[in-house]
């Protein structure tokens, strides 16, 4: 077999285990989008991850491709990535998915995928190599999107309940059971438009190293756009159940009022970073914007330790994965 057969098929099977990283996104983070509206009795489990699937897959149409061209040119200086740094990547996003999923935590996805870039990039050439305006903004969001999404779901209960002061409760429930439809539409539009770009970041990022893109080109051949979109949208179809238990009735109990606040302001984040082109957690932003409505209410409505222990997961997320991926860069070394 040729160098070039060889590199061919060794670009076939990353971009595989990149598809199946952003199936796994979708799957591990369907209850971002859905736990609020499935929690509050809106729509039945299959009802709600059908409806999420189809608005991540709208999004190929709506968001411009700023987000894949910050993973896939602004996290690493071009020329240090190969497909062992791309292997390690995926290893290390993949396992602490898998993890957080097991025990039922709403972690990064998004945190892990660039933890895993990191952590095999510094395994291969050190720091010096990582561009700090990438991975410093990618950083800062980390605590930028829960912060925003809090405020902005605090902010529409507030808005809300002044509004319809003078509504009874029953009015308020159906009402908001319709209009959180289009909250939920939002959010999973938003979740598809920031999420699935990632993924078409780092097969941008591999077609680049091995010489099947150019790093002139304005985007991503047509077919990874596609693909990565349509994996997400299957990945939530399939959903992860045990998150959205602990998403959509752990941190705080939800009212369909509750839960279109919540969506409504995570809505709003997402697409504020995704305009930027800043790859952010939908994790992080709907968890804030959940106990952002909670706290609105009463502090006691809030679960607080339910929501440290999340934000421990935050925490550990991008080391977690990044030593991981160091590890997988090392031993993909011996393998191929």
């Amino acid at each position: 077999m040729t160098t070039m057969q060889a590199s061919l098929w060794m670009v076939i099977v990353l971009v595989g285990l990149a598809i199946a990283f952003d199936f796994m996104n979708g799957f591990h983070d369907a209850a971002n989008s859905i736990a609020t509206v499935v929690s509050t009795g809106v729509l039945k489990p299959f009802q709600a991850v059908a409806f999420a699937a189809f608005f991540n897959l709208l999004a190929i149409g709506v968001f411009h491709l700023s987000v894949a061209a910050t993973v896939g040119k602004g996290i690493v200086e071009p020329g240090v990535v190969d497909v062992h740094v791309v292997f390690g990547a995926l290893i290390g996003a993949i396992t602490w998915n898998l993890l957080t999923w097991y025990y039922g935590i709403p972690s990064s996805s998004s945190h892990a995928l660039i933890g895993g870039i990191v952590g095999a990039v510094m395994a291969k050439a050190g720091s010096s190599v990582l561009v700090a305006g990438g991975i410093l903004k990618t950083v800062a969001f980390i605590f930028v999107s829960p912060l925003l999404g809090f405020l902005l779901g605090a902010l529409m209960m507030v808005l809300v309940a002044w509004v319809f002061r003078h509504a009874t409760p029953s009015r308020i429930d159906k009402w908001f059971r319709r209009l959180q439809l289009v909250s939920a539409g939002a959010y999973s539009l938003g979740h598809g438009g920031n999420d699935a770009q990632k993924t078409i970041g780092i097969i941008w990022m591999l077609l680049i190293a091995t010489g099947y893109s150019s790093p002139t080109d304005a985007s991503p051949p047509v077919w990874t756009i596609v693909s990565c979109y349509v994996a997400i949208a299957l990945g939530t179809m399939f959903g992860g159940w045990r998150i959205v238990k602990t998403m959509g009735q752990k941190i705080t109990k939800l009212k369909p009022v509750g839960g279109f606040c919540a969506e409504t302001g995570g809505a709003l984040t997402l697409f504020f970073a995704t305009f930027l082109g800043i790859p952010v957690s939908t994790t992080h932003t709907i968890t804030g914007a959940i106990v952002g409505v909670g706290a609105s209410q009463r502090m006691s409505a809030v679960r607080w330790g339910v929501a440290g222990n999340i934000v421990w997961a935050w925490i550990f997320t991008i080391p977690a994965s990044a030593f991981v991926a160091a590890i997988a860069y090392w031993i993909s070394l011996s393998l191929f």
